[in-house]
């Protein structure tokens, strides 16, 4: 299953990027100029639009120094386009002529670098040694994804098998190594597992019930030209098991944590499974909300169209781009629904045998010590 030869499923002349040759220096804007969008890709006739044509110094390459220009589509000149931003520009060299530039994007190296580094200390800050850990784990989820699901995905690998094994390597490695080996943390690493099995089920039957192919967007077409061996209705079910990857984690090990904490005041498995659901209930009707508004944000352009296209709400809905994002909402929120209780269950199971296998009572005034660093900084 592990992704070998991937340069051999990925044809490299369907993309800009991918062309050999091209490069993207960075450059500084010197001037811009106001011009009429007649004739330009992107504008539509006889609109009153307008777009720039902006000189670009540039900082890289073999012309750097030199002053070259680009237009700007007006979608580009409005977002606010001023003297000394720097962009980046794809350069295409041309045979026995001078290289040619187009614009490519805004650089933003400045503001993801610190934005990171703001978000970085923040976690570390109130979770200190945990807050640490939990960054390296998400490192490591990305590494996860970039080195293992998304070449296999690309190589034609079934998706299904290829969500469930990246997640459950991901999984395995976050939770035991933010929160220590234990059989709270093993606990909520089965509801976890078995939430996304569910998740993984649900995204494979809805994706071929609902017939959703995965073309819903320009770039959808360049991924099925640039990786032929790529089915784009898998990149559905991949998106859906991987959108529920941290929901799942945090409603599992929050009912795990909660079933251990009423463990130390409740001898009875029953009447903790029982608690533990009512605290349960609360965490997930917020988790609900938290897809559904994350969703709703991120693909906010594409909601966006509902109200444009003035027609029947359930007639637009069925369309592939609503209905793969409803469907994504949905299935995740069914996944977090059949972790919650078997995770609780299980919990409250393992806490009764422990005590049956002899292991001492926790009294109330005795309490299990918190891992060192766990506190929150005093701001007094």
């Amino acid at each position: 299953m592990w992704p070998t030869n991937v340069e051999e499923h990925i044809r490299s002349d369907a993309s800009t990027y991918s062309v050999e040759g091209v490069t993207t220096p960075e450059g500084r804007i010197v001037n811009v100029s106001e011009v009429n969008c007649d004739g330009l890709e992107g504008s539509s006739p006889g609109s009153e639009s307008v777009c720039a044509d902006i000189g670009v110094e540039m900082l890289q390459g073999p012309e750097r120094g030199q002053i070259v220009h680009v237009t700007l589509t007006s979608a580009v000149y409005d977002s606010g386009v001023e003297v000394g931003q720097r962009v980046r520009l794809f350069r295409v060299p041309i045979p026995d002529a001078p290289a040619g530039y187009q614009f490519s994007d805004f650089s933003r190296q400045v503001p993801l670098v610190v934005f990171t580094l703001v978000f970085a200390a923040g976690i570390v800050a109130v979770a200190r040694l945990r807050g640490l850990i939990a960054l390296v784990g998400l490192a490591f989820a990305g590494f996860v994804m970039i080195s293992f699901m998304f070449p296999a995905l690309i190589s034609g690998s079934n998706p299904v098998m290829v969500g469930l094994v990246g997640s459950s390597a991901i999984m395995f490695v976050v939770l035991y190594a933010t929160h220590g080996f234990s059989t709270r943390t093993s606990t909520a690493l089965i509801g976890t597992l078995a939430g996304l099995i569910v998740s993984a089920a649900l995204s494979y039957g809805a994706v071929e019930w609902a017939h959703l192919t995965g073309v819903a967007a320009e770039d959808d077409f360049l991924l099925s030209n640039s990786a032929p061996d790529l089915t784009l209705s898998s990149v559905v079910i991949m998106g859906i098991i991987i959108a529920s990857l941290g929901a799942l984690n945090d409603v599992t090990i929050t009912q795990a944590s909660a079933v251990w904490e009423l463990a130390e005041t409740e001898r009875d498995a029953g009447k903790i499974f029982r608690r533990a659901m009512r605290i349960g209930r609360d965490h997930i009707a917020s988790t609900v909300y938290t897809i559904a508004f994350a969703t709703a944000g991120a693909s906010l352009g594409v909601l966006l169209l509902i109200t444009i296209y003035a027609r029947p709400f359930f007639d637009v809905v069925q369309q592939e781009q609503f209905a793969a994002e409803v469907l994504r909402t949905i299935v995740g929120s069914i996944g977090l629904v059949a972790a919650l209780p078997l995770t609780t269950a299980i919990g409250a199971a393992l806490v009764s045998l422990t005590r049956r296998e002899g292991e001492p009572e926790l009294q109330p005034d005795q309490r299990r010590p918190r891992n060192e660093g766990d506190e929150l900084l005093d701001l007094h």
